[in-house]
């Protein structure tokens, strides 16, 4: 993850030189077309890379203040259609407070806010929060239904891990740069409107640009990814089991084959889907997926490739099943 981020400002470095190398081209070549040598502008340089670098942290500022005045974590998860835990009422959400309190003994970290989804029938959750004080997991209906107390216990320590390691922080503020990326994008579109010369500077501008940005893109879903599979660890570790977790991935091997015999959960909002525990196209291994496959999510944790599980509660299997 280190390594990653270091990339992801390495991008952002390489879209100011990339920005002022278009402009300098573009200026050349200016001055080869006409009759006289205009020369560079006064400050051409310090211009160039002060407007990137403005664009770029002025959107990374926006953006994440933004999702911080969205209203907390409580607020966040009930846009996403989720609700309240009510353990009093149903025995099911009474397990799942009682996990969530035993894995964050586990792991030392604060409770915090325990939801539910509850239209939603397929195995998924989501954390999020910028800190652990100000953090909320919610659970689908389905994976309640659906899980083994060891499973649930391995979704739940899933999801705290991204809160205790902070992922739910570091996603955002990721967020917020490729946002920044994308308005130098968008800065070369609107210079190109002016026409003439315009047009040549500003599409200059807007490929410098679209190369940070897609760059940006792929390195925070490398960065993702990586953080999916610390969490897979994590759950692993505080739960002394790789059944608890590696059934609810197998089971999502199941629900995934047998999507069509269910009826569809609410659609969830695109910036919502690196948030899941189970992304929308986790099987595809695309380069800009937030989530890995789940095939290589469980061989990471049994060491082999393992078969799906079935769809019903209770059901679970030794680490020795094949």
């Amino acid at each position: 993850t280190v390594r990653l981020v270091l990339l992801f400002v390495l991008a952002i470095a390489a879209t100011v030189i990339g920005v002022h190398a278009a402009l300098v081209l573009c200026w050349l070549g200016l001055n080869w077309l006409l009759p006289v040598d205009l020369g560079f502008p006064r400050l051409f340089f310090s211009v160039n890379v002060g407007v990137t670098l403005l664009l770029i942290l002025g959107g990374w500022w926006i953006e994440t203040s933004n999702l911080k005045m969205a209203g907390g974590a409580e607020r966040l998860a009930r846009r996403l259609g989720a609700r309240e835990a009510r353990p009093g009422v149903s025995p099911g959400e009474q397990r799942l407070v009682n996990i969530v309190d035993e894995v964050c003994i586990a792991a030392h970290m604060p409770r915090p806010e325990v939801m539910v989804l509850p239209r939603h029938e397929g195995i998924n959750a989501f954390a999020t929060g910028w800190n652990e004080d100000d953090a909320v997991i919610a659970v689908t209906h389905g994976a309640i239904d659906l899980l083994t107390r060891d499973e649930l216990q391995g979704l739940v320590a899933h999801e705290c891990s991204h809160i205790h390691e902070g992922d739910t922080h570091l996603n955002m503020q990721l967020a917020g740069m490729v946002s920044g990326l994308e308005l130098v994008w968008g800065f070369g579109e609107e210079i190109r409107e002016g026409g003439g010369f315009a047009y040549l500077l500003g599409t200059a501008v807007k490929v410098a640009g679209s190369i940070g940005w897609f760059a940006g893109r792929w390195l925070q879903a490398a960065v993702s990814r990586q953080r999916e599979f610390l969490a897979d660890a994590r759950a692993v570790q505080w739960t002394r089991s790789r059944d608890g977790l590696g059934g609810v991935l197998r089971k999502a091997l199941t629900q995934r084959a047998e999507v069509h015999l269910r009826p569809s959960d609410p659609p969830m909002p695109a910036a919502a889907h690196h948030l899941m525990l189970l992304g929308p196209w986790a099987e595809r291994g695309g380069h800009f997926d937030a989530h890995p496959p789940l095939a290589m999510r469980i061989r990471r944790i049994y060491g082999r490739s393992m078969r799906a599980l079935p769809l019903e509660a209770g059901v679970a299997e030794g680490a020795t099943s094949a």
